[in-house]
């Protein structure tokens, strides 16, 4: 970028410089002339090549039909100054023959211009603003020796809008020259976006699309074809220098690419740096190389390019040399063969080549200020002289023409109307001056659109006016294009897509396969066939030109650092984050039931997590839970069979027999604690098994005091005690213990009831499915409530531990109630510590185990001694046992 910003800056310079030289120059001119005379005295000629016809109107052209050019002291003198002109360009030639053709044509017809003969006036610029300049002077000031003016020194110049010029450099100069006047200029090829600013250039129009539309253009096309990493040449001018800033620009809005590098192609002979530019070709990875030059700034490339055998490159070249035949060499073809580019748009021209095939020198004047082009044609096509010989003709030789030679007989690109190209836009170029002109002379007076509402006519035509009428001109061409110019003076731009194909023999064939164009109202269309198009790859398809591979569905886009933004790398989503499209800059959260697939390119629903019947853990603690109920079933059953025998008497069957149910219910309890957590189940199973097992608790500690209260009441004077342990009293503490859990129970319920939760805290990519506590207050007032009753029961168990054995069942409710706290105080910091399903499991094992060990160490002993040990199931026994326990 620092290397074009020198490049434009130095074009500045030099254009500035220009600028106050050609200010001085008319500042001296105007000076003179107010201090001679009302008369404006011309101060000397230019003598030029041109062709001349007179008219009522007269139209001026400015054409290339050298080359290359020996430049004269071209200063205004009263000696006549001839500058010389080499290597004559028949395309040229055949663009000024096509504005000779246009005017003809409109002469001819009724319709346009009736009753007015348009004249024309041509000059050959050689390619060079120092011929090109003057030469529009002598169009707008004239040639002839005196022409009086006001005494301003303002008046009709000899042409009323000039067709031409065909270099963006050239218009530049001319048109800030010309927009002082109002001169209309229509250019035909000029297309650097700069002359658009109508400030600078208000009477600057053309109808070729501006390099803004053509830079658009490219740029459509490497989107097309997924083209996101490009080197761009341009040529040192301002076509060049012009299209690289608006392409730079364009290309960063678009978001549509990067420029791995940009070179400015030198137009003298520069060895070192073509070569240089070459190896950065060489060197980087883009395989696209687009091309914003002149064909005289491609010579030198392309012979280099050649030497250092660079293929594999994908060539975009500008309108400005996509159908240069001087490149379509077959040692060139094999590096250059399938270029892509834009081109002029094609057009057809009926008559054209009829009216070329009658071009005869003999029928021409010699013209008075320089040499006949039409005699300098035929010199250069037939490879004679006339006698005496030009005096521009440098090269003249061989033998005299005649004039009468037939232009069918020798091979010429004059003759080949078949790719209509700058021809058609100097066709088009000439009708808008025409109906600009057609309009003007149509006004009606009293409504016209200028000063009192007066209308121009020919005898005081001034060129401002027909400028009026030219940027509002509107019609539509014989091929069925429509021409009209916006407030830029740009015409509505159109563009071929050219391809260059290599046939079977070798030769090249420019061939159509698109169109890019604004529609009024619609925008821009591109248009490509891609099936026509030929691609000089082993592939046979369009190349991949990529700093960085796209980044797939699932991934990120991360620059590197330093580099365009087109060089990046792949950087995988993260979990719970996707991108469903290619190149995504970020990754976006996918919502809060949902995580990332595997692959990051989707959202899926989160895996739904909590204990369920149909996985192993589930099914041993159900397996467990339904084993614990049938023990208990089983142990009630042997309990009511022996219900008469001594050992279940002795043990307060009543009170045995709630204890086991109690268990029984703490046992199927624990399953309200697997499966999907409902509102129903979150409420039942703490209450299920807070009620359950304070029922559990307070029948053993109800037992536990009527055996202190038994053992009491067997000793002297202890008899009182066991009035208050009777069937009613021990009833009645079980309910009013139960009673108040299930109090504690229903105030939580009815303040904050645990409620089915789904917990996203453990999991990034599972939901796990838990019952909210609700009140942590309430859950603790449970738990409390349960361990108190336990630790009392406990402890007055220790204390009546060393009864004899025969009433000694302290100490199994002793050990049982050990059993049961230590179970749940190494349950609270499991269950705190345990996410998720596995909280459930905690507590379910803690229901279980405390269960168990109630049922084994209470009831184990007895029905050991029920069904094993029968013969010490009798009051004797009992009773001996005691006794010799006390002796």
């Amino acid at each position: 970028m620092s290397h074009l910003i020198k490049w434009m800056d130095r074009r500045k310079t030099m254009w500035a410089y220009f600028n106050i030289k050609l200010l001085l120059f008319m500042y001296f001119m105007l000076l003179h002339s107010y201090f001679s005379s009302a008369v404006c005295q011309l101060q000397g000629h230019f003598h030029l090549n041109g062709r001349h016809k007179a008219g009522d109107v007269l139209l001026g052209g400015l054409f290339g039909m050298h080359f290359f050019s020996v430049f004269p002291d071209l200063s205004f003198t009263s000696e006549p100054q001839q500058p010389t002109c080499h290597g004559f360009d028949i395309l040229g030639f055949r663009q000024a023959q096509t504005m000779v053709f246009a005017i003809d044509e409109i002469n001819r017809n009724s319709n346009l211009l009736p009753n007015v003969t348009l004249g024309y006036s041509l000059y050959d610029n050689c390619i060079k603003l120092r011929i090109g300049f003057p030469a529009a002077i002598s169009l707008v000031s004239g040639q002839d020796e005196q022409f009086l003016l006001d005494e301003t020194c303002v008046g009709n110049p000899p042409v009323i809008g000039i067709v031409g010029d065909p270099s963006s450099t050239s218009s530049i100069a001319i048109s800030s020259i010309l927009g002082s006047y109002r001169v209309p200029m229509v250019s035909y090829f000029a297309t650097c976006s700069c002359l658009s600013d109508r400030q600078k250039f208000p009477s600057f129009l053309r109808t070729i699309p501006s390099d803004a539309f053509q830079v658009r253009a490219m740029i459509q096309i490497l989107n097309h074809f997924g083209w996101t990493w490009t080197g761009l040449l341009v040529s040192d001018d301002d076509y060049g220098l012009n299209a690289a800033r608006s392409f730079q620009s364009d290309l960063a809005h678009s978001g549509g690419g990067c420029l791995a590098y940009l070179e400015v192609l030198p137009h003298a002979d520069h060895q070192d740096e073509t070569r240089r530019i070459v190896d950065v070709m060489k060197k980087s990875t883009a395989r696209v190389v687009i091309v914003f030059a002149h064909e005289s700034y491609m010579i030198n490339l392309m012979e280099e390019v050649l030497r250092q055998n660079v293929t594999g490159l994908q060539w975009i070249a500008s309108e400005a040399w996509i159908a240069a035949t001087a490149f379509q060499t077959s040692n060139l073809m094999s590096h250059l063969a399938g270029i892509l580019g834009i081109a002029i748009r094609r057009g057809e021209i009926p008559g054209l080549r009829e009216f070329l095939l009658q071009i005869r020198p003999d029928q021409q004047h010699n013209n008075c200020y320089g040499n006949n082009i039409v005699k300098l044609f035929w010199e250069y096509t037939f490879q004679c002289r006339f006698a005496p010989p030009p005096a521009g003709w440098v090269e003249a030789g061989g033998a005299l023409c005649t004039g009468q030679e037939n232009l069918e007989d020798v091979e010429t690109e004059l003759l080949d109307v078949s790719n209509l190209r700058p021809e058609y836009n100097v066709y088009k170029a000439v009708y808008a001056l025409a109906y600009a002109l057609d309009d003007m002379l149509q006004c009606e007076p009293g409504r016209g659109p200028f000063s009192g509402h007066s209308c121009g006519n020919l005898q005081k035509l001034e060129p401002w006016q027909l400028l009026y009428y030219l940027q509002k001109v509107n019609f539509t061409t014989s091929f069925g294009d429509q021409v009209s110019f916006d407030e830029n003076g740009d015409a509505l731009p159109i563009y071929d897509i050219m391809n260059w194909l290599q046939l079977p023999d070798g030769t090249t064939k420019l061939q159509n396969v698109g169109e890019v164009k604004r529609l009024p109202f619609k925008g821009e269309e591109l248009t490509i066939n891609e099936d026509k198009i030929f691609w000089n790859f082993e592939s046979k398809k369009p190349p991949r030109s990529v700093c960085s591979e796209s980044c797939p569905p699932g991934t990120r886009m991360a620059r590197k650092k330093g580099e365009p933004v087109c060089c990046f790398d792949c950087i995988p989503c993260s979990e719970g984050k996707i991108s469903n499209e290619t190149d995504s800059v970020d990754c976006t959260s996918c919502p809060e039931d949902f995580w990332s697939s595997p692959q990051r390119d989707h959202c899926v629903p989160k895996k739904t997590e909590f204990l369920s019947y149909h996985e192993p853990l589930g099914i041993c603690l159900t397996a467990t839970s339904l084993l614990g109920t049938c023990v208990c079933a089983a142990v009630l059953g042997i309990f009511i069979h022996h219900h008469s025998t001594p050992i279940v008497r002795a043990n307060n069957s009543e009170l045995s027999f709630q204890l086991l149910l109690s268990l029984k219910l703490c046992f199927l309890c624990s399953l309200l604690f697997i499966g999907h957590p409902r509102l129903w189940t979150c409420q039942l199973r703490h209450v299920a098994f807070g009620i359950s097992f304070v029922l559990c608790v307070s029948c053993i500690l109800v037992k536990t005091l009527v055996v202190l209260a038994v053992f009491k009441a067997s000793k002297p004077g202890g008899g009182a005690s066991l009035k208050w342990f009777g069937a009613i009293q021990q009833r009645g503490t079980v309910i009013v213990l139960t009673f108040i859990q299930a109090t504690i129970c229903t105030a939580w319920i009815v303040s904050a009831s645990p409620t089915p939760h789904k917990n996203t805290q453990y999991y990034n990519d599972k939901i796990v499915y838990e019952c909210a506590v609700g009140s942590t207050i309430g859950f603790a007032l449970l738990l409390g409530y349960i361990g108190s009753l336990a630790i009392l029961s406990f402890l007055i168990a220790f204390k009546a531990r060393n009864l004899p054995d025969s009433f000694n069942e302290a100490k199994l409710i002793t050990f049982s109630m050990l059993i049961f706290c230590a179970v749940w105080v190494a349950f609270i910091p499991a269950y705190i510590s345990s996410p998720g399903k596995y909280a459930d499991a905690v507590e379910i094992f803690a229901i279980l185990a405390s269960s168990f060990g109630l049922l084994v160490a209470l009831f184990g002993p007895k029905c050991y001694i029920l069904l094993l040990r029968p013969e010490r199931n009798t009051k004797k026994a009992i009773m001996g046992r005691a006794s010799s326990h006390n002796n």
